[in-house]
């Protein structure tokens, strides 16, 4: 009699990003709980281009804080897992255009008047930051935090590297 094999679905641990993003938005004030969820629902799901971004008042405005309400909190839960001085920063700048791709750019800040590095540049056309499903936004923003967090891990690697070096 033959085994029968069942299909094992391959599965990533992820976080839940959506409500993380969510609870982020709440806890720095930007909007209340049912308005991020909202706003959540309304600009991450549904048909491509996002029409809400290429509306006639304000387009880069609002792209521009969109983009920043998805990558901030990305960029901070990576931070978390990385020990990085005190006198560090991260900053996320983004480069809006509103025909091709937007740039969504961070940057860490050493401190201590060393040079700063850029982390990840993350081009993309913001109006298709459209997604099927849960899953899918969820499996985008965790490559993009994995993206994050390699990148201070070896920034990171570099900054203690400095601090063994003898001053000449």
């Amino acid at each position: 009699m033959a085994k029968k094999t069942t299909a094992v679905r391959k599965r990533t641990v992820s976080r839940n990003w959506i409500a993380y993003l969510c609870e982020a938005l709440v806890t720095s004030g930007v909007m209340p709980t049912w308005e991020a969820a909202t706003y959540l629902t309304e600009n991450l799901f549904g048909e491509k281009p996002n029409p809400r971004l290429l509306g006639p008042s304000n387009p880069h405005e609002i792209t521009s804080q969109f983009l920043h309400r998805l990558y901030r909190p990305i960029v901070e839960a990576a931070s978390r897992e990385v020990n990085l001085p005190s006198s560090s920063m991260l900053r996320i700048f983004t480069d809006i255009s509103l025909t091709g791709n937007s740039a969504v750019l961070v940057v860490y800040f050493p401190g201590h008047n060393k040079p700063q590095q850029l982390l990840m540049l993350d081009a993309t056309k913001a109006w298709d930051l459209v997604f099927p499903d849960a899953e899918s936004f969820n499996a985008w923003a965790e490559e993009r935090y994995r993206w994050v967090v390699q990148a201070l891990r070896s920034a990171a690697i570099e900054i203690h590297d400095d601090l063994l070096t003898p001053a000449v």
